[in-house]
């Protein structure tokens, strides 16, 4: 199997995978799930624990000798971008908050890692049935057919998603100084409250842009490939790209034309990880 042919295959297992995780996860929407908190405002309940493991079934009979990083798992927090094999990066639920509280968006995020990028991934958006997938140098799509980032080219045209601090706070006055500028400067924002589905909605043009600080590779690495093959770009905050924003805990996501206006505004936030 050629390369581009093993990306596709992948992009479907992790399709499949997604949508066995969906089935679970909408079996405890409205329910009352045990809830156990990691840590100040960081959840796992039962429907992240067995979602996960239906995504590493689908997953793991495909392909046996692929390595797992997940978000349930025990050295997740440890986790390097080096790694020389094949790696699938997962996320059961991301938007926990919001499905404890069943209020979409909440979704399934995976990605597959090959060495220094990723080169396959899946973001379900499992409220609105939306599945968003992409291959290295395949382009994007949603339920199949292709997606874009949108074609703003000033600020002041363009909405803009963001997520607030939530485990750490010792920055919040420097983040919301930066909100503010970019309230003022921008046609709006959002806060959705599920980093993957900002990701996307950036990929397919809803928004131009999203920023964020104290993110996981696991709510970053499947929709920064989604973006990046439909046409946008993704940075940190200092404009380093490749695997440094999946694993470096800040990302700035925009169409490209917007990032160079977008990106001194954020400025302020280089020193903020958490």
């Amino acid at each position: 199997m050629d390369t581009s042919a093993s990306h596709r295959h992948a992009r479907s297992v992790a399709e499949a995978a997604a949508r066995a995780a969906g089935a679970v996860i909408r079996r405890y929407v409205g329910a009352d799930p045990s809830v156990e908190a990691k840590g100040t405002n960081d959840f796992v309940t039962e429907a992240d624990t067995a979602a996960q493991q239906a995504v590493v079934q689908v997953l793991s009979d495909a392909f046996p000798n692929d390595a797992i990083l997940a978000e349930e798992q025990d050295d997740a927090e440890s986790a390097s971008p080096d790694y020389d094999g094949r790696r699938w990066i997962i996320d059961p639920i991301d938007g926990t908050t919001n499905f404890m509280h069943a209020l979409p968006p909440y979704a399934v995020s995976i990605a597959l890692q090959e060495g220094p990028e990723v080169v396959a991934a899946v973001v379900y958006d499992v409220a609105h049935d939306w599945l968003y997938a992409a291959a290295k140098d395949e382009g994007a799509t949603r339920n199949g057919e292709p997606i874009h980032v949108n074609a703003s080219a000033e600020l002041s045209d363009a909405l803009v998603a963001t997520g607030f601090p939530y485990r750490r706070f010792e920055h919040m006055d420097t983040y919301l100084q930066v909100l503010r500028d970019v309230l003022l400067t921008t046609r709006g924002v959002r806060r959705h409250g599920a980093a993957a589905i900002d990701l996307v909605r950036v990929a397919a043009g809803h928004v131009g842009a999203f920023y964020e600080t104290g993110l996981r590779p696991w709510d970053v690495a499947a929709g920064a490939l989604i973006l990046r093959e439909a046409g946008g770009t993704l940075t940190d905050f200092e404009g380093n790209g490749a695997l440094t924003p999946v694993f470096g805990r800040q990302v700035m996501a925009t169409n490209g034309i917007l990032h160079k206006a977008l990106q001194p505004m954020l400025a302020p936030l280089i020193d903020t990880h958490a």
